[in-house]
């Protein structure tokens, strides 16, 4: 029985990169040998033998053989096995171009097959754009992400496999290349199809934008890179700007109010958690109240910190406005920060607890008196 390291792990030894995730192909042996061998192995797959051993996962050779297996992966950097079983200890097979993109940093399907017999691979494709920002997308590729997604099966994959790998390049080094490939080889539709026209929107007036709808949304997510939930948050803000008249671009009045739904109905088609659907929303509702606190009233100021505080929002929402507004980004946090500070330190006195909406009102109110008695910030 020999067994192989196979797929992303190799490419991250190659690369010299943090290996997470080790996945092996078995060969020489069929499942029942595997198991006798190693008892405690649990099997996990059901259409095809895969067992779970130790963390990682052991599965057979599509097609029959290592080579076979190989070509039938969907990105050649991923098509790569290293012996490690002692016939086969330091063996490495490989697709013929693997080695070579590797190199180049290509991003390349193993094949013209690759992304239309498993049209969930687009996403895969796109997450990995992500993940390597130092890769380059092969034009072949660009094209099978464009031929995958006019298939019938396209909008039928299941939507957990295209949230997770949603989720993957939200935590990616540069997420909004995510974004960017999925737009670029026209593979929003119908997944992300709120924003399939946003490339041809303008984000707003000059001199406070320069790019599309699209482009300034990947921009705002690469701004947030280390946080996930904060980059969900950016690629949703704008959404309502794709609902905007074109007789009145480049302004989008009011798209803050019709971004929440949009969001909403986004997040929950992707199956993303439900922190994540709720951030996304609420970032299409508050982001421009966030971006101009230091201009706010007190009331208002009150009610926002106090629904970031309940939803504990108030990092990722701060962190959106920062990227969406650079301008006074560290005078408007500290001015939130201390804000929430002096909000949180006001308490009701006893005669007024328990009053239900009578102690609402008052506590807001008390608060309101506390962010008035704040001197100014320099």
């Amino acid at each position: 029985m020999d067994i192989h390291l196979v797929g992303g792990a190799v490419r991250d030894l190659i690369l010299g990169r943090a290996v997470t995730d080790r996945d092996y192909l078995v060969l020489g042996a069929d499942p029942d040998e595997f198991v006798r061998r190693h008892p405690t192995a649990r099997q996990v797959g059901k259409a095809f033998p895969v067992f779970l051993l130790r963390g990682s996962q052991y599965a057979w050779p599509r097609g029959g053989s290592l080579a076979n297996d190989l070509a039938a992966r969907d990105l050649t950097i991923n098509a790569l096995a290293l012996g490690v079983s002692p016939a086969v200890a330091g063996q490495v097979a490989a697709h013929p171009l693997a080695l070579a993109d590797l190199g180049h940093r290509i991003l390349r399907p193993c094949s013209p097959a690759s992304l239309v017999d498993d049209p969930a691979r687009v996403f895969r494709a796109a997450r990995f754009a992500a993940q390597l920002p130092d890769f380059s997308p092969h034009p072949g590729l660009v094209a099978d992400m464009a031929r995958a997604a006019r298939m019938r099966e396209f909008s039928g994959i299941s939507p957990e496999r295209v949230g997770g790998e949603t989720l993957k390049a939200l935590a990616a080094p540069r997420p909004g290349r995510f974004l960017a490939l999925l737009g670029t080889a026209g593979c929003l539709d119908p997944w992300f199809r709120e924003l399939r026209q946003a490339d041809g929107i303008p984000a707003g007036p000059r001199p406070w934008h320069d790019k599309s709808v699209l482009g300034h949304a990947i921009q705002v997510m690469d701004r947030l890179a280390g946080n996930p939930l904060a980059v969900w948050m950016a690629l949703c803000h704008d959404l309502g700007k794709t609902t905007t008249p074109s007789e009145t671009w480049p302004r989008h009045i009011g798209h803050d109010a019709r971004g929440g739904a949009m969001a909403l109905e986004l997040g929950e088609r992707l199956r993303l958690p439900g922190r994540y659907v709720r951030a996304g929303a609420l970032a299409c509702g508050l982001h421009m109240k966030a971006g101009r606190y230091l201009a706010m009233r007190p009331g208002p100021r009150v009610d926002l910190l106090d629904r970031l505080r309940r939803e504990d929002l108030f990092e990722e929402m701060f962190s959106l406005a920062a990227a969406d507004h650079p301008d006074d980004a560290a005078k408007r946090l500290q001015a939130a920060r201390r804000d929430l500070a002096a909000m949180l330190a006001v308490h009701l006195p006893e005669s007024l607890q328990n009053l239900g909406a009578v102690s609402g009102e008052r506590l807001r109110l008390l608060r309101c008196r506390a962010l008035a008695d704040l001197p100014a910030l320099p």
